[in-house]
């Protein structure tokens, strides 16, 4: 268990803080270990279903990087470039 907490939105639901909890234990794993690109780009899908404005979508990706010192941009842009495989973020990309 990481010794931080996400950045969630007390109005949303227990299962849009879920789908938003995913999003960012997949930023981790893509950081930290590797996951499927696939899989990635659909938590994404989800995220942006409960995330819609992209304004709100940096400010909550700037939080998490924070606190994780992972880039949800940064690991949506690689997963995008990447397009299939798995996704493993170099460690210089922080």
């Amino acid at each position: 268990m990481k010794d931080y907490q996400y950045p969630l939105d007390l109005d949303w639901t227990t299962d849009e803080m879920v789908v938003v909890t995913n999003m960012w234990t997949a930023v981790e794993q893509a950081n930290e270990t590797s996951i499927e690109i696939s899989v990635f780009l659909s938590k994404y899908q989800a995220f942006k279903t409960v995330v819609k404005s992209i304004g709100e979508e940096k400010r909550l990706g700037n939080e998490f990087q924070k606190v994780s010192g992972y880039s949800l941009y940064r690991t949506v842009q690689e997963a995008k470039k990447q397009g299939s495989g798995r996704l493993k973020i170099g460690a210089g990309q922080k």
